[in-house]
Formats: structure tokens, C-alpha cells, sequence
């Protein structure tokens, strides 16, 4: 680049990508120097790649940022785009960042190599009731939650405002009667994607930005048009290196969540399956890894590491999200990629993908007590309109989710989208079944006759010692979706906790 090349207004930082494309890292860099800019900051991005003329002032448009001004001389190229708008930008002294140069510097990878002993924790008694795990979060959370992903607000100031969040997430369960809790997933930006930010070599990046990787980016784009939260809050994780664990993925949420109560507190993560469908994205991933296969052995790895310490830190129950069990066997033919729940790759036909995903699920519970291990999925919560979300009853899936060793399933079970529960009569009797008795999506409130009908017909087919009591899915999937308000959420988990009340007295469960 020479000296000849000028903007109209000076960068605050600059780097160069070289012969990158927007399908092959760019995006990846320019997503590393925005996030931290205020808005109406100025990022140069300097290129020789002729493809990028075109692609990224698609992406501008897509992410809401603007491209200020473009200079081309010979083969350089250098793009000036304010991160939001131009007419946003305040006058800051911000130092300019080093340029950088094209590639990733990668984190050693550093395996948990002898696991620590399990702790005991507070039993889980029949017909318990408890949310599946996400709930929605106070406007001042969500604010530090953006802040923190760019760079603003440094660990320990998000980690006191989050400290104040799950308080008062954890208090609206205690005051409704749940018999679990868990930390309403207020440090995350969705219930699955944060691992980005606490694996080594994962990055979070807007949906948006997967544009220009996708096969069919008009296809793309109509599927991010239907979600009810801008796509460019919602955020996917890529990766660009061998996956590390570094630091816990949620030890710290179990570890706060039990200095506020005696009660059995659970966690959720997101399913190796799901890991491995949403970090799976040819041109990044197979950067480093030769195949999703190989990608899904470290998302075991880490899962099993994490599983280890979450166990040894007193989490009296770990749940595994996996809900594109459901993607798989329902949303159409093979290689019909869904937006369910970032599950952007390409899947195989059902039968191989189901075995995949069992196989998975068993390689990163193997060895752990079973009765501390739980499974959940649903079909699909980031919209309240029902018309969105998957539907089907379990019929191709219970035999599946029979053969996964874990001890509990949290199954979507009130929607009439999920069929009958008749069909799960064929899960081994071993499992417990939570019982989805209320509807997260519906701001109305479930009577607690309805609820006791609904729990008395599954005590027929299953018995009341293997049942607990749950919503269908969380309350707040996605941070910035709540699909309800905290005093609806915590009216219907009353119901519950009132319906189970009637139940215990009535079947003599003590």
C-alpha cells in the first residue's frame, strides 16, 4: 500500500488481509478489530483479493456497519468502514492498533489428563420441578453481555454485573418453588454459542457474517429474515484451530450458583452433536480439522473435561442440549441445511446422523454417574410464532434416545407439535423423564389443573418416580429473544411447583 492512498477521515485501526477472501478468514480478522471499536469507529482493511470488491460491501449492508469509502490502486485495495454508522462517531483518542498480518495466531491445546474426583450433591427426589435452564435477563445484563463479546467491558466488571443478574435469576426460582435451579444461563449470549468464548481457538462471529459461506446466500438471508431477533445479535462460533480448555466452559456458574443456595443446582451444555453440526463450516474449520469426525473427537475431549469438573464442583446434575435431534428427522430432505438452532452444515440422511449423535453423546458420558447426566431436546425455540419450529412426535427418535447412557431425558412434551407421549413408553425403565407440563413460548399461564392432568396421564404410563417437572424449553434461548417476561416465567414455574405439590400428596411421594 502506498502513501498515495487516502481516506477522507483517518482509521482508528488498520490491518492488512492480504489475498484472503471473505469465505476463507477475512471476515474472521475484520470481526477481531471491529468488535472493540465504539460505534462510529473506523476500521481499514487492506486487501489484494478482487473478490473481496464485491463481498464486503454485502457484509456491510448485512451487519448494519458502513462502508465509508473504497481506494483502489494497481492490485491494493483498502476498504475504511465505520463499525454502525459514520454519523455515530465520537471523538475518541483511541490509540491505533498494530496492523496484523494474515493468519491466526493459534493457543496450545492442553488436555485435562487425570479427571478430579466426583463431589456428592443434593439429591434430586421424584416429580421435582426445575427449568430446563435459560432465563431472561434484566436489560442492564444484556447490555454488559454485548459489551463484554466487544471487547468493552473487561471480565470482572461483567462478571459483578452477572453476579447481580443470576441472583436475581436464582431468587425468582427459589420464590416460585423449584425444587433445581440453575443460573438462568444470564453469562451467555444463547445457550449454545458461548462456548466460543471460553474454548481456545473459537471465535464468536454474527450470523451475518457466514453470508458469503453458504451455498445459497438468498436462501440464507430469507431464513435469518424469520428469526425475531436481528440476525446480527445472534452469533455463531467458528473455528480456526485445534479446540482447547484452557479455562472452564461453566465450572464458574455452578461454583456462584451454590454460595446462593443449598437447593441441587444444574447446568446445561450444549451436546456434542450440536458442537459439532454448528462449528462444522467448510473454509474455516477444515483449516484445522480434516473432517467433522475429527472435529467432533476434541469436542468430546472438552466435553469430557468440563463434564469432570462441573461433577467435582458439586453440580448435582449436567443436561446436554441437544436439540437437532429433532433437525435431523424433520426438517426435510438430506443436505436441506435449517437455521435450527445454528445447525448450519450439511447432515447425512437420518438414520447415519441419529447413530453419529448417539455415539457422540456416549463417548462424552462414558464413565460418569449416569444419574448425574441428563439430555434435553425440543424442536426449536428461537421464536414464539409456533408456525417456526419443527414438528413431529418422537417415534423416529425415541429408540435413539433409548440407547443414549444418560440417566435423565428433558423432553418437549406440552406443545402438541411433540405428539403423544405414549410413544416413550419404549425408554428402558431405567430413565427418568422430565415432563415438559408448561409452554415457554405463551405468555399465558398454565392452570394447575391443566398441569396436574397432564403429569397424571404421564404417571400412568411411566409411574411418578421417574418424573420430573419442566417447561418445554428454556425462557430466553437466545439473550437477546426472551420468548418471555421473568413474571411470567416465574408464574408458570409456580404452576408447576403447585401442580407437583398435588401430585406428591396424592401418589405419596415424599
Amino acid at each position: 500500500m502506498t502513501n498515495a492512498i487516502q481516506h477522507p477521515h483517518q482509521a482508528d485501526v488498520s490491518f492488512d488481509g492480504g489475498d484472503l477472501d471473505c469465505g476463507n478468514g477475512l471476515l474472521l480478522l475484520i470481526r477481531k478489530h471491529i468488535d472493540p471499536l465504539d460505534r462510529g469507529g473506523l476500521l481499514e482493511i487492506r486487501s489484494t483479493e478482487t473478490s473481496v470488491d464485491e463481498d464486503l460491501p454485502s457484509w456491510c449492508r448485512m451487519t448494519g456497519n458502513e462502508l465509508v469509502s473504497f481506494i483502489k490502486q494497481g492490485k491494493q485495495r483498502s476498504f475504511l468502514v465505520a463499525k454502525g454508522k459514520l454519523a455515530q462517531r465520537k471523538a475518541y483518542a483511541a490509540a491505533a492498533a498494530p496492523a496484523i498480518k494474515p493468519g491466526v495466531v493459534l493457543v496450545g491445546v492442553k488436555p485435562l489428563l487425570v479427571f478430579p474426583p466426583v463431589a456428592p450433591a443434593p439429591a434430586i427426589r421424584p416429580l421435582s420441578v426445575m427449568g430446563i435452564g435459560s432465563w431472561p435477563r434484566p436489560r442492564w445484563m444484556l447490555q454488559a453481555v454485548h459489551e463484554h463479546m466487544e471487547g468493552r467491558l473487561d471480565d470482572a466488571a461483567f462478571h459483578a454485573t452477572a453476579d447481580d443478574a443470576v441472583r436475581l435469576a436464582i431468587g425468582a426460582q427459589l420464590q416460585a418453588g423449584a425444587d433445581v435451579v440453575s443460573d438462568g444461563e444470564q453469562r451467555r449470549d444463547s445457550y449454545a454459542s458461548f462456548v466460543a468464548s471460553r474454548l481456545d481457538n473459537c471465535q464468536l462471529i454474527p450470523l451475518t457474517d457466514l453470508l458469503p459461506l453458504v451455498d445459497d446466500p438468498e436462501e440464507f438471508e430469507r431464513e435469518l429474515r424469520a428469526l425475531d431477533v436481528p440476525a446480527g445479535d445472534v452469533r455463531h462460533p467458528a473455528v480456526f484451530g485445534p479446540l482447547g480448555r484452557s479455562r472452564g466452559i461453566a465450572v464458574h456458574e455452578v461454583e456462584f450458583a451454590r454460595t446462593l443456595t443449598a437447593l441441587p443446582v444444574k447446568v446445561a451444555l450444549p451436546g456434542p452433536y450440536l458442537l459439532t453440526r454448528t462449528m462444522w463450516m467448510e473454509c474455516i474449520s477444515d483449516r484445522a480439522y480434516a473432517n467433522r469426525e475429527a472435529l467432533a473427537n476434541d469436542i468430546v475431549r472438552v466435553l469430557r473435561e468440563e463434564i469432570a469438573c462441573l461433577l467435582a464442583a458439586g453440580t448435582a446434575l449436567v443436561q446436554l442440549d441437544e436439540p437437532v435431534l429433532s433437525e435431523v428427522v424433520f426438517s426435510g430432505p438430506v443436505n436441506q441445511r435449517s437455521f435450527m438452532c445454528g445447525a448450519l452444515s450439511a447432515k447425512s440422511d437420518s438414520p447415519v446422523e441419529l447413530a453419529f449423535a448417539r455415539d457422540l453423546v456416549n463417548a462424552v458420558t462414558a464413565g460418569f454417574p449416569r444419574e448425574r447426566i441428563a439430555l434435553h431436546m425440543c424442536r426449536g425455540n428461537w421464536s414464539a410464532d409456533e408456525s417456526l419450529a419443527l414438528s413431529g412426535n418422537y417415534e423416529p427418535l425415541v429408540d435413539i434416545l433409548g440407547q443414549m447412557q444418560v440417566g435423565t431425558l428433558f423432553l418437549e412434551l406440552c406443545t402438541p407439535r411433540a405428539g403423544e407421549m405414549e410413544i416413550l413408553t419404549r425408554l428402558p425403565d431405567h430413565m427418568r423423564i422430565g415432563i415438559g407440563s408448561c409452554n415457554q413460548k405463551h405468555a399465558h399461564v398454565e392452570s394447575v389443573e391443566s398441569i396436574v392432568a397432564h403429569v397424571e396421564r404421564a404417571i400412568e404410563l411411566f409411574g411418578a418416580e421417574r418424573l420430573l417437572l419442566t417447561p418445554d424449553c428454556g425462557f430466553a434461548t437466545f439473550a437477546d429473544n426472551p420468548l418471555n417476561s421473568n413474571r411470567v416465567a416465574q408464574a408458570k414455574l409456580a404452576a408447576l411447583a403447585q401442580a407437583a405439590q398435588i401430585l406428591r400428596e396424592r401418589h405419596h411421594i415424599a
